[in-house]
Parts: C-alpha cells; structure tokens; sequence
C-alpha cells in the first residue's frame, strides 16, 4: 500500500514514516516506479516502535531492536533481553508517576481541608 493510505491505517504521520525509514527502523519496498510499497506486516511493526516510543525508549535502542528484527529469528534473545531492561524501565517510571500522583493528591487534600475549613 501507498503511504497515505498506510499513513491513515497505523495513525503514524507520512513525515514521521519517512523519519522511520530514513532512521532505519523500518524498511519498505519500493514499487516499480519507486513509490513506497508497504506490506500488511508493516502495520503491527510501525505501531511498535510508537509504542516503544511512547514509553520512553530510545531511539538508538529502537534502532537496535529493529537492526536485530531485521535480521532474523536468530536474534529473537537478544531482543528479548532489550524488551525486559525496557520493561524494568517502564516499571520504575510507573512508580515514580505513582508516587507524583500521591504527593499531588496529598497537596490537594491539603487544599480541600483548608478551604472546607475556612468556610465552617
């Protein structure tokens, strides 16, 4: 499929597609007159690497991850092994939000008492 409509179909933006490719996280066929040819195993990918990225991965991790997919089962460990370092990573910033969450709904309970109390 054409860019624009693979474009629609993943969310992702044509321009941050290029970026993809340009990077090297994504590699397209091209068509006979050169035009983006992407395929339907395409999606599920694009829509993992925002994924990654959404939680905070790095793009030269990303990079690596893909470089490895690219290359084929064989390597199916050493991705493993980059998903769970990402994992305990997205773990310890979930705790860290955890614990922002908390202090703000502390400060905020602050605030309810005082302006509850100021009306008695």
């Amino acid at each position: 499929m054409i860019i624009g409509e693979f474009s629609r179909l993943t969310g992702i933006s044509a321009y941050t597609l290029r970026y993809y490719e340009k990077k090297g996280l994504l590699h397209v066929e091209r068509d006979g007159a050169g035009r983006r040819d992407y395929r339907e195993a395409d999606v599920e990918w694009v829509k993992f690497i925002k994924r990654l990225k959404d939680t905070g991965m790095l793009l030269r991790d990303i990079r690596h991850y893909s470089d490895l997919r690219y290359q084929g089962d064989e390597t199916m460990e050493e991705r493993m092994e980059l998903l769970v370092r990402h994992r305990r990573s997205v773990v310890e910033e979930q705790r860290k939000w955890a614990e922002y969450l908390d202090n703000l709904d502390d400060k905020i309970e602050i605030y309810r008492e005082r302006i509850d109390g100021g009306r008695g």
